[in-house]
């Protein structure tokens, strides 16, 4: 019976995949590296982890290549790890397990594209403020180019996240613009209202030297169709490769077969630190006008500060 089960195993994806990742610590190793955590000092301190622990799960990680080492430093000898293309792939796991805990271990089982006070991803996007988003992410925009999320010429970036969008006239859209993530789902409805809000504001943001960037996880393609359709003044991202999401660890919830991210906006300042969070977002007008206080605000601030 032993035998049988080995050679089941061998063909059997899961009992593969387990084998390299299915451990506690390999994959909380992950998640940190996700977020941008590369050095093992800095991973043994986000983890709490000993030393010897992190080194033989860094070693299997590279050794299945999930991980490559990257040497940053030559006297002495330090390495960085990072994801290879094969644990870039690991990257939608690590987010389907989180969105798996947020609602039936950490929630009470409902499916919901919003927030709560109190709720674990209510508590997660308030404990990015003052966190750093990673450098290098680059996420494909509607204007067909690679977009870091945080606008590096701009005093300050607003970076609101939304489900989905729809866009006039496709197939399965009736009535015009409606959100694909749909009306069964409470709090994913609204995300073509929220464009439009942002649009509508975008003259005060620009005027401020505030970018306002739109991030889902639908494809470029789709974006760049509602975008057209909507004549967006701002780039939408897609993060359908949830690189962005991983490493934030945004909420997300799932419409059909789709991890959709939950409706939130942050405000990064030009040094890629989140200043504030908004989320849970229930009132999209009021949101808007909010965000856009709040990056005047920082965008003001840093202006007067001396050189």
């Amino acid at each position: 019976m032993t035998v049988s089960r080995r050679v089941a195993d061998d063909a059997c994806g899961i009992a593969q995949a387990a084998a390299v990742v299915g451990d506690w610590w390999s994959l909380l190793v992950l998640r940190e590296i996700a977020r941008g955590h590369v050095r093992f000092d800095r991973l043994a301190g986000e983890l709490g982890v000993s030393r010897k622990i992190l080194s033989e799960r860094l070693r299997t990680l590279t050794d299945h290549g999930v991980l490559e080492r990257r040497p940053y430093q030559d006297r002495p000898p330090r390495y960085e790890y990072v994801l290879t293309e094969r644990g870039h792939g690991l990257v939608p796991v690590l987010v389907s397990l989180q969105d798996w805990a947020d609602r039936w271990l950490l929630g009470d089982g409902t499916l919901t594209g919003t927030g709560h006070d109190g709720g674990a991803d209510t508590r997660r996007v308030a404990a990015l403020v003052g966190e750093p988003v990673p450098a290098g992410l680059r996420l494909p925009g509607t204007d067909g180019r690679a977009h870091d999320p945080v606008a590096t010429d701009a005093r300050a970036t607003v970076l609101f996240a939304y489900p989905a969008t729809g866009v006039p006239g496709a197939p399965g859209v009736p009535g015009g613009p409606a959100d694909l993530a749909g009306p069964q789902v409470p709090g994913s409805a609204g995300c073509t209202l929220e464009n439009r809000r942002f649009r509508a504001a975008w003259p005060r943001f620009r005027d401020a030297g505030v970018a306002v960037h739109g991030v889902s996880t639908q494809t470029a393609g789709e974006q760049a169709a509602f975008a057209r359709a909507e004549d967006l003044p701002f780039p939408l991202l897609s993060d359908a490769r949830l690189r962005l999401t991983a490493a934030l660890r945004l909420p997300t919830f799932r419409a059909g077969q789709d991890l959709r991210i939950k409706r939130l906006i942050l405000v990064i300042g030009p040094d890629r630190t989140v200043r504030h969070t908004l989320f849970p977002v229930t009132d999209i007008p009021a949101a808007v006008t909010e965000a856009l206080a709040l990056a005047t605000a920082l965008a003001t601030a840093d202006h007067r500060e001396p050189a």
